[in-house]
């Protein structure tokens, strides 16, 4: 372990903390309906409910919040299909590429609707500009305020009492684009481009390079592209090479600054839940848990790959950092500081080759993956599962000291129980069922490319993406054959809208609760003893649904490493 890396680390984990607590605090005002700076913007969000027909005051009882949200979300599936497989005869195309091929439209856009951006394709050989603009761009705008929307409306069910309502979806959805998104998007595209993003309509430019060969060089509208996918936990890339491409990250600033774009408003979003509660103290014990797993996952993945491979040292050469499948001019810490935050945040965004770490760096990104998202997590769904976890620990709790569970002052009784246990498990059992298929059928055996357990840890990795919506690829796996692009796609829908749909259901019953002052036999919820139990559920939970797949993959490829075999 050496100084620069640890310094890096805190560095980054300060100044994230320094960013979440003040834009968590203006989204709550936001959401509120307080005054903020953006206060100009009220008459733009006046008319766009007069010219939708949205009567802003009318509140939504949960089942009806969760059917709009739904009925929104599937219109964007059906037209974001149609325009993918209609691109050839749209505008913005140079390069006169064909439509989008059925399920390979089918996949793009089920993944870009649920916030995953899972990528089978390369994006600058299949996608024109105008499914990258008005397609793909777009819908990383509105998946990310569909995520935050869920969430918002979990916490007006613990700071409301004895009510029927969450609030109005259609306001939520907007204001989650036009006082949040796009703004941020607006200030950081353009710092971006200040730093060699490119941002253009250019047809590829062709170059012949000093050996007297012919090289086309991909242009388009990248920096917009860019910043929502990461500000909006989407991930993907315009590029095939995704952040690990010059034009997309030019630099280690912009890689740093991309970074923090990823993970800043799933960290904010705690500080949002406690103003909005009036209880801080909380927002900071799941800060605290979330914050303390980061690091953990942080100072291992990148203590691998700065360390590299033993064999070296067996072989009479030094040994240095892991350098396979990463940028020179990022190097080992940047890349796998870059990893941890990408998996630990449900953003598809990577700048180096997961399926080139080592088997215990790689197992770092698997195990974010595969705690359900809840270590910051993607925008909104991140802060909801956390909050699934810390009912269930509530709930643990209880049965400790035999009392009837509370958490801030609402009963937790059968029904919001099992629909924690819906929110955690729903997507631990679809990576489970869909990598028990893809290793048990030959359909699913012909896209894996490495032998042993590094292959299995190759499908794990993308239905622990997929089913958990973080969208990174370990870069092995053939993903754009029929059985995983069929697979890989219901993943991601299922695992997306099932557990939004027990949030939301889980907020109807809260929000109907009223609130019960706390006695001497309240377990308190926002001191440290609180907080060692959730990481302790949050890990068992992990370790016993996953920890056999993880035994059989990562784990045993590190031993097998250590006797001299590689995969």
């Amino acid at each position: 372990m050496t100084w620069r890396m640890v310094l890096e680390i805190l560095f980054f984990a300060t100044v994230l903390t320094l960013l979440a607590v003040p834009i968590g605090v203006f989204i709550a005002k936001v959401f509120e309906g307080e005054r903020t700076w953006l206060a100009f913007l009220r008459p733009v969000e006046g008319v766009i409910y007069r010219l939708a027909g949205v009567n802003p005051y009318a509140e939504m009882t949960w089942t009806r919040y969760l059917g709009f949200l739904l009925l929104f979300n599937f219109w964007g599936l059906a037209v974001g299909y149609l325009l993918l497989r209609w691109q050839n005869y749209l505008p913005f195309n140079p390069l006169h590429l064909p439509g989008v091929p059925g399920a390979l439209a089918f996949n793009t856009i089920a993944s870009f609707v649920t916030n995953t951006n899972w990528q089978a394709y390369s994006g600058e050989t299949t996608m024109s500009y105008f499914s990258q603009m008005f397609v793909l761009a777009v819908q990383n705008f509105l998946s990310a305020a569909t995520g935050l929307a869920g969430a918002i409306a979990l916490i007006r069910a613990f700071a409301r009492k004895e009510k029927k309502t969450l609030g109005n979806v259609w306001v939520d959805l907007t204001r989650s684009v036009l006082y949040i998104l796009l703004p941020i998007s607006l200030v950081i595209a353009l710092v971006l481009v200040s730093q060699g993003v490119i941002q253009n309509f250019n047809p590829p430019v062709h170059a012949v390079t000093l050996e007297g060969k012919e090289q086309t060089i991909p242009m388009g509208p990248v920096a917009s592209q860019e910043v929502i996918k990461l500000l909006g936990t989407n991930g993907g890339g315009f590029f095939n090479a995704n952040s690990a491409h010059p034009f997309e990250n030019p630099n280690p600033f912009t890689n740093f600054l991309e970074a923090m774009l990823i993970i800043v408003l799933p960290a904010a979003l705690c500080f949002t839940f406690g103003r909005m509660i009036h209880n801080m103290r909380q927002a900071w014990v799941i800060y605290g848990v979330m914050m303390f797993l980061f690091l953990a996952g942080a100072f291992t993945c990148c203590w691998c790959e700065v360390h590299g491979n033993p064999l070296f040292a067996r072989l009479g050469f030094p040994v240095g950092s892991n350098l396979e499948g990463k940028e020179w001019r990022l190097g080992a810490t940047d890349s796998a500081l870059f990893a941890t935050v990408t998996t630990a945040v449900a953003c598809g965004a990577v700048d180096c080759l997961h399926d080139s770490l080592t088997p215990i760096g790689g197992m770092v990104t698997l195990a974010n993956m595969m705690t359900g998202e809840v270590i910051f997590g993607g925008i909104g769904s991140g802060l909801y599962g956390m909050i699934a976890y810390v009912l269930l620990t509530v709930f643990l709790a209880g049965l400790m000291v035999g009392r009837s569970p509370e958490f801030l002052g609402k009963k937790i009784e059968k029904r919001e129980v099992k629909l924690s246990l819906a929110i955690v498990l729903v997507p631990a059992f679809l990576i489970l069922l869909f990598s028990a298929l893809a290793v048990a059928l030959p359909a699913g055996r012909e896209g894996i490319t490495a032998a042993g357990p590094h292959g299995l840890s190759q499908v794990l990795y993308a239905f622990a993406s997929t089913a958990n919506n973080n969208g990174s690829a370990f870069g092995g796996l053939n993903a754009d054959l029929p059985f995983y692009l069929w697979t890989t796609a219901w993943a991601m829908l299922l695992g997306r809208f099932l557990p939004l749909a027990a949030v939301l259901a889980l907020a109807g019953s809260l929000v109907e609760k009223k609130i019960v002052p706390p006695s001497p036999g309240t377990f308190p919820t926002t001191g440290w003893l609180f907080a060692v139990l959730l990481i302790g559920v949050i890990i068992i939970v992990g370790a016993l649904t996953f920890f056999p797949g993880l035994a059989l993959g990562p784990i045993l490829e590190q031993l097998l490493l250590q006797a001299g075999r590689l995969f």
